[in-house]
């Protein structure tokens, strides 16, 4: 989600399934979600670290073969389907991680026996099968993985019209719309599904595990599959193949054609696309919107959430990586990639270590990171001033918390979302608060009779304010305690009159330094900011041979499944199309 809110904050676990013809087998190069990386410690705060997160610990010198057929940098959602994935293949791979946990924007850390998700909490479809199951699920498939999950069908919203439990499935949220939208809001969100839901067929008929980034993609992907998406097109008539047309379009180009003028409608819709990729309905591709609402609004469906915590996510692809005899190495901090005659030949470590690439290195940082780790005579200008250029998402601040459950309601539920004023928008700074409390469905995130509370606003916290400040600065402290104070009262208002903010365990303030700082983010960022129409994000290939890049500064996009997608995707296009095409028929899609 952006919320990766997949869409942001939250990074769903939503799919997005592109079509073929967006599929560019040569593009440019160019990593989720979203928050602070905490070491593994026992301690409340580090006096290293002037947000009580503790700070990364320094890179050991890697020891092991210094080489590899691949080198994956970054051990993110991205990064580890890309190695696993390639160690499937019978590919000697290494993914080399900075820090001293594996996982990227979506690792878990613990404090005083208190779990943390760093980021993605609001996840569906990992129990999906098939071509057209989520590419997370796809991945962990072939890899003959499983998570365990929780399930459930709501959570609450705070927004300015009330509160209400918001409901997932093809009935439920209508009596939510006419307690506190209308009749008119009713009858136009059911005009939407009646339009969108027939549309879903093609917006998932190529399986992302089908994907490649050259042309054998027209036998993995377009041969495979073509048949089915013209099938679907087929079923649809031509209404609604016509409108098949706009699945690569801004989704609300499909909310203005329906002449939905409904405020609360509009809003809304504009929640949903921004809990999904970080940006309105202006912005989001109409496939992507799509898919979501055929997982949420379909019979039988439901929210998941993996026990144990999202780290069980990442120790699902390093148990997949490892098991296939990939190699993942930790505290691995790579200081450059080098280049040779215009090829990628392997990275150097922090202390000067050559670690060699036989056949590709692959960045699971973004796009403005990966160019840093470039020598800049390797790369044409024109390339360098694209990357620079492109608009970033803004940043995030976070809210980590462990409490006493003594006072909290028995029925909390794991989500909550806060809307402080429609008018100024979804996307606006301090004015959308989400909050996860996963230990209500995994209580052994916390000790017992205790909770663990993730609150942050998703990306849209402005680095300007941040920039420059020094971590240890009164000026810094007093900074983090005006802008933390709208998630303490939404957390205040989500949890009721039994929470007391001072009695807290444990109390972390996050900022767009600690972002930075934790997941190697520049400036912060959530991500590329790419709006549906006004531009695509960039593929997979670089003007350097050999190098490629997967996550979220590269197509799909923003969010766990998208990155999931690319790595996917990355994977396979360093791998012959026969060993593509057994791995499908493996996993019987």
């Amino acid at each position: 989600m952006a919320l990766g809110v997949s869409g942001i904050g939250i990074a769903p676990n939503f799919q997005f399934q592109p079509i073929f013809s967006n599929f560019k087998s040569k593009c440019r190069s160019r990593t989720t979600p979203t928050t602070v990386l905490a070491r593994i410690s026992n301690n409340t705060s580090d006096p290293s670290s002037s947000n009580g997160y503790p700070s990364p610990t320094l890179t050991h010198k890697f020891s092991g073969k210094p080489e590899a057929d691949v080198i994956v940098i970054g051990s993110g959602i991205g990064g580890l389907c890309c190695g696993a994935l390639l160690a499937r293949y019978n590919e000697d791979v290494l993914v080399l991680e900075s820090h001293d946990v594996p996982g990227g924007a979506a690792h878990s850390f613990e404090i005083k026996d208190y779990k943390f998700d760093s980021g993605p909490s609001l996840f569906s479809g990992f129990q999906s099968r098939g071509p057209q199951a989520n590419p997370l699920a796809q991945v962990l498939d072939a890899l003959g993985e499983s998570i365990p999950c929780a399930t459930y069908d709501s959570w609450m919203v705070y927004i300015p019209e009330g509160e209400f439990l918001s409901r997932i499935g093809p009935t439920k949220f209508f009596k939510d719309l006419r307690t506190y939208a209308g009749p008119n809001a009713e009858r136009e969100w059911r005009k939407l599904l009646d339009a969108i839901l027939p549309l879903s067929a093609a917006a998932m008929a190529l399986p992302p595990l089908s994907i490649r980034g050259d042309l054998g993609v027209l036998s993995t992907a377009a041969v495979r599959y073509g048949p089915s998406l013209l099938k679907s097109f087929a079923q649809m008539g031509p209404k609604g193949a016509l409108g098949a047309t706009k699945l690569l379009r801004p989704f609300s180009e499909i909310i203005d054609s329906l002449e939905l003028k409904d405020p609360f409608i509009r809003n809304w819709v504009d929640l949903l696309a921004f809990l999904l990729a970080g940006v309105r309905s202006d912005g989001i591709l109409s496939a992507e919107m799509i898919y979501m609402f055929s997982e949420w609004y379909k019979p039988g469906c439901c929210l998941e959430y993996p026990l144990h915590g999202s780290g069980a996510v990442v120790d699902a692809l390093v148990r997949g990586l490892k098991k296939f005899n990939g190699r993942l190495s930790l505290r691995s901090h790579v200081e450059n990639i080098v280049v040779e005659d215009g090829r990628a030949i392997g990275v150097k470590l922090r202390g000067g270590q050559f670690v060699r690439a036989k056949k590709a290195v692959v960045s699971n940082a973004s796009m403005w990171d990966t160019l840093n780790l470039l020598p800049k005579e390797a790369l044409p200008e024109p390339y360098q001033e694209r990357v620079k250029t492109t608009p970033q998402c803004e940043s995030f601040m976070h809210l980590h918390l462990g409490f006493d459950a003594e006072g909290i309601r028995d029925d909390l539920g794991i989500h909550h979302i806060v809307v402080n004023e429609w008018e100024r928008g979804v996307d606006a700074d301090q004015n959308v608060v989400l909050i996860s409390v996963p230990s209500v469905l995994s209580p052994d995130l916390a000790p017992p009779g205790k909770h663990i509370l993730h609150a942050y606003t998703p990306g849209t916290e402005p680095f300007e304010l941040w920039e420059g400040l020094d971590r240890r600065s009164n000026e810094y402290k007093e900074l983090k305690a005006q802008r933390s104070e709208v998630m303490w009262k939404a957390v205040e208002r989500a949890l009721g009159p039994g929470f007391d903010r001072d009695k807290c365990d444990v109390k972390l303030v996050g900022t767009p330094l600690t972002h930075q700082r934790f997941l190697r983010r520049n400036r912060g960022t959530y991500g590329p900011a790419i709006k549906a129409g006004k531009g695509s994000f960039p593929g997979h290939s670089t003007p350097i041979s050999q190098l490629f890049c997967c996550g979220d500064s590269t197509f799909p996009g923003i969010g766990v499944p998208a990155v999931a997608a690319s790595g996917a995707i990355v994977a396979n296009s360093l791998v012959s199309v026969s060993q593509h095409s057994e791995l499908l028929d493996a996993v019987g899609i």
